[in-house]
């Protein structure tokens, strides 16, 4: 291997998908490794807490997904990683999970409690939700630059509603909330600091969803490695 390979690797941000019994999560892993990452599937907790960013996918029922979390210790570990501003980027029920609950079928299952919220049947003549969508942007969203009125592409019944965020310090930041809309409004991704998420799958949207993933991979960028910096005395 050249020394500009190396180089080129050594600048490359490693990501962690987490594998924790979520279906085929193959596509995202080509998805993240073309946009620009080395990516490791992997629930090792190693794995998890070191990557440069870590994607939590998921299919399937909420309390399903919580419970296969709980399984592999992933509450704890993403919880470590937001409290130490490590990004994490959550897909489908992988961002709904990251709500105060999930009520599916009558049964109310507790989130992760990350942001206000309920995952809620979406009041629509047809479900699920499944195929192309347009978005509203949030302003200043840096995972939608350049594809701010783009389509991309859901496989969902459920989703979050109502968006009610205290801003407990005058400093604070407020979220970035983006909507689109399935017999009513209902939350397409959320841009907290390090934790960010999409209803949407972005491995399966597409040019457009391409471009979201490089827009979040290249937020977890490495300064490039010159060759001076790596001499060693």
């Amino acid at each position: 291997m050249s020394a500009e390979t190396d180089q080129t690797k050594a600048s490359q941000p490693t990501v962690t998908v987490l594998d924790y019994g979520s279906g085929n999560v193959r596509s995202a892993v080509r998805a993240l490794e073309r946009a620009g990452a080395i990516v490791t599937l992997s629930a090792k907790p190693d794995d998890v807490l070191t990557a440069d960013g870590l994607v939590v996918p998921g299919v399937g029922a909420f309390g399903s997904v919580m419970s296969e979390l709980k399984n592999v210790d992933a509450l704890r570990m993403i919880g470590r990683r937001v409290a130490g501003g490590r990004p994490v980027l959550g897909i489908c029920v992988g961002m709904q999970v990251l709500f105060d609950a999930g009520v599916e079928h009558g049964v109310h299952e507790e989130g992760m409690g990350e942001w206000p919220g309920t995952v809620e049947l979406l009041p629509a003549e047809v479900v699920p939700h499944m195929g192309w969508n347009t978005v509203k942007a949030a302003e200043g969203s840096m995972l939608f630059e350049g594809v701010e009125n783009e389509r991309f592409y859901f496989v969902h019944s459920y989703g979050v509603q109502t968006w009610d965020f205290e801003v407990l310090q005058p400093k604070m930041r407020p979220p970035l909330v983006t909507w689109s809309e399935h017999g009513a409004p209902f939350i397409a991704a959320v841009e907290n600091g390090p934790l960010c998420a999409t209803q949407f799958h972005p491995e399966k949207s597409g040019d457009a969803g391409a471009r979201m993933l490089r827009n979040w991979v290249k937020s977890l960028k490495r300064p490039a490695v010159t060759q001076e910096s790596t001499v060693t005395n």
